[in-house]
């Protein structure tokens, strides 16, 4: 099972992202948990400069942007090889 976390404090970009990660993984018929992470300390441990950010099984893997579904499969397709 992936796990993903979206980083931000909930505003629309982030919301968008969170969007787009549910689509891809609907589309990819995986199993897994989207947290949400709005406290800045808890970013803070992901060393990310700017949100939202998108982080896949603990790797930051994209931040300050909204990356395309089609980027996010590919993040997480990689995931799954890797695991």
């Amino acid at each position: 099972m992936l796990t993903i976390k979206i980083l931000g404090s909930g505003c629309e970009n982030c919301k968008r992202l969170a969007y787009l990660a549910e689509r891809a993984v609907t589309h990819l018929a995986v199993e897994a948990k989207i947290i949400k992470v709005t406290e800045y300390a808890d970013m803070m441990a992901y060393n990310i400069m700017s949100t939202p950010g998108l982080v896949v099984n603990e790797k930051l893997v994209s931040s300050g942007r909204i990356p395309s579904e089609a980027e996010i499969t590919t993040f997480l397709t990689s995931a799954l090889e890797t695991a």
